[in-house]
């Protein structure tokens, strides 16, 4: 039997071809969904709306993301966080308190229903979508869950993170969630970290850190010396064997 290095680059050779077969299966769901889109007309996004608007409590934010994740789970994949790591997010914006709340990726509303039931009294979400068409359902999502008062911004993110002090009036934020393009998520960050807008405390998740990935993200975290941070280990949302994290930092600024 394989012992020592060899041992080594045999696990290295499974793990490997494990991630590769995984990555391979995902990409054809990616493209069985983009066919579906054609096929009918609607996008994923639109046909999980209308599922929702049809079984779900308005006014009830728990009712909503159940009917989602129904629909996730045995009908279409739809990359919300889902129900295990949102649990996760809910726990942590309970122990935060936050009462300034930045989303880049609002995608159709899961994420921003979710974190707005967890906020406290008085607390300002700006959600950000830059595709139009989830932006317009995502409205809808957050309208129906009750929660009249949040701020969709419909832009790219690298556009919206110089303007939130200007045109929002933000001075700080005390949480961001980040679940837009994950090749994003570094130097979105960078631009936060420049903003002036993070501040000793401020905390940040990111979602799919280690699914599909985000290693420039995770490499800056690491060499910056700029936080306190840990990966919450999971599988990716209404999956059980693709292994997934978010990651959690805490911001301690310039030592």
């Amino acid at each position: 039997p394989p012992h020592g290095p060899q041992l080594l680059n045999t696990r290295y050779y499974i793990m490997n071809n494990e991630s590769t077969h995984v990555l391979s299966l995902y990409r054809i769901g990616w493209c069985l969904l983009i066919w579906k889109d054609c096929v009918t007309g609607l996008s994923r996004e639109e046909r999980a709306y209308q599922y929702v608007l049809t079984h779900a409590t308005p006014g009830d934010p728990d009712s909503i993301l159940d009917a989602f994740d129904i629909w996730c789970s045995k009908v279409e994949f739809i990359s919300n966080i889902g129900p295990k790591k949102g649990k996760i997010l809910d726990r942590l914006l309970m122990e935060q308190s936050p009462l300034t709340v930045l989303e880049l990726g609002a995608h159709c509303g899961y994420s921003t229903v979710r974190i707005a039931q967890a906020l406290p009294l008085g607390a300002r979400l700006y959600s950000v979508e830059m595709d139009q068409r989830n932006a317009a359902i995502a409205e809808k999502i957050i309208r129906l869950a009750g929660f009249d008062d949040d701020t969709l911004i419909v832009s790219p993110s690298d556009e919206v993170i110089p303007q939130l002090r200007s045109n929002y009036g933000l001075e700080k934020l005390d949480f961001v969630f980040m679940d837009h393009w994950k090749k994003c998520y570094a130097p979105d960050l960078q631009m936060l970290e420049g903003s002036g807008l993070l501040g000793k405390g401020s905390m940040i998740v990111a979602d799919n850190v280690l699914f599909p990935g985000a290693p420039k993200f995770l490499r800056h975290i690491r060499k910056s010396g700029l936080y306190e941070w840990r990966v919450h280990r999971a599988t990716l949302e209404y999956s059980k064997g693709i292994r997934d994290g978010m990651a959690e930092l805490i911001y301690q600024g310039i030592k």
